[in-house]
């Protein structure tokens, strides 16, 4: 019977979060639960830092704001976990036995672990070693496997769209070709979406690698039909035909090594269209404006609608599994569905090519409707 649970939050901030921590907090209190939240993710579950959520003041006033009240830890991964020793040498260690001890002693009976693929890669490997985890798919980039839906994606798509409107105008008034650079490293449901909600022109998404000349020739027929101007959108993991993504080094926190972050996509391409059809090209990389401030109403419905689910699977001792939507309706998935063949325990992300992250295919009815009116998608 379940008695006490908690929250943990990993990755980057999506609009949803609060409401989705709302949600399990409050069907929480109406079943007589205590529920409680780790500070900072993967960071409090090592540490054993930990707050209560049930009947605190902390949780009020939570469905329309952005955040998360618990904080988030990003990419930390307890199985391979950096450690600096005094003589400054680095080494990673498994500190995972540490969480299984925690939350033994803490007599959690549940951890809900809210987050993308990475989030309930680790989520999988703890409940294997007797962690009794339920994940809830988290990420604005739309990429969790076995969900039509993740929390946090419909208000980044709504921020694109409103960027895309603003810079439409800008592009029209001064003849320029405006590229916009939206977030997906390996996913382009952003893009492709915002660029057919926004009527952009052309989309560039990681699934599809882009001839340059091809968006050039559509920008050119643009020219020759008397509008000298157009808007390109970018996933930040595009890239070109026999080519590569724009990506650099960086050492992003606490627990974590040297990881790959994508950026310039737009650049490169904003300079190549500009060389190619004599045009003036500008770029925006819209960055973190996807990923915080207030939910839209939509991933507030579904956000509560995850929770809730969550917290229900729990009292049914329904564990290590992810809460889904499919086919439009609730549901829930092993998580060994969902971490596809990246079976190894304790492997180091998600994120690699073993993962099963869910990917735009090219029968996807978005890819068709792009094409129908006439977007370019590069090929």
């Amino acid at each position: 019977m379940v008695r006490r649970v908690a929250i943990l939050v990993n990755g980057g901030d999506v609009a949803g979060l609060n409401p989705v921590i709302r949600a399990i907090v409050k069907t929480a209190e109406q079943n007589g639960i205590e529920c409680y939240g780790f500070i900072d993710g993967y960071q409090g579950l090592l540490k054993n830092n930990y707050v209560r959520l049930d009947h605190s003041p902390i949780s009020s006033g939570l469905i329309n704001r952005g955040g998360s009240i618990i904080g988030s830890s990003t990419n930390t991964i307890v199985f391979h976990y950096k450690v600096t020793n005094s003589d400054g040498s680095v080494v990673y260690k498994d500190l995972s036995d540490q969480c299984v001890e925690n939350v033994r002693k803490d007599k959690f009976d549940c951890v809900f672990t809210l987050g993308g693929d990475s989030t309930q890669k680790s989520a999988r490997d703890l409940f294997i070693k007797g962690i009794n985890t339920i994940g809830v798919p988290k990420t604005i980039d739309n990429d969790v496997a076995c969900t039509d839906i993740t929390f946090g994606y419909n208000t980044a798509v709504s921020v694109a769209t409103e960027a895309i409107d603003r810079l439409h105008t800008t592009a029209e008034t001064h003849h320029r070709i405006m590229v916009l650079e939206v977030m997906g490293r390996f996913a382009g449901w952003i893009a492709l979406e915002s660029a057919i909600s926004g009527g952009a022109d052309i989309a560039l998404i990681p699934e599809i690698p882009y001839d340059i000349n091809k968006a050039a020739e559509a920008i050119e027929k643009r020219i020759e039909d008397g509008k000298p101007f157009s808007v390109v959108v970018v996933s930040e993991g595009a890239m070109p035909k026999n080519g590569e993504a724009s990506t650099y080094d960086a050492n992003i926190g606490e627990g974590t090594g040297i990881q790959t972050k994508f950026a310039g996509a737009g650049d490169r391409v904003a300079k190549e269209l500009q060389k190619l059809t004599g045009l003036t090209a500008r770029c925006t990389t819209l960055g973190y404006m996807q990923r915080g401030g207030t939910p839209s109403a939509y991933d507030r419905v579904l956000s509560t609608k995850y929770g809730a689910k969550a917290m229900e699977l729990a009292m049914e001792g329904k564990f290590g599994v992810l809460t889904v939507i499919k086919n439009g309706r609730l549901d829930y998935v092993s998580l060994e569905d969902v971490v596809g063949d990246n079976k190894e325990l304790g492997a180091v992300e998600g994120g690699t090519e073993n993962s099963n992250v869910r990917l735009v295919t090219m029968d996807n009815e978005l890819v068709k409707t792009a094409r129908d009116v006439g977007i370019c998608l590069g090929d």
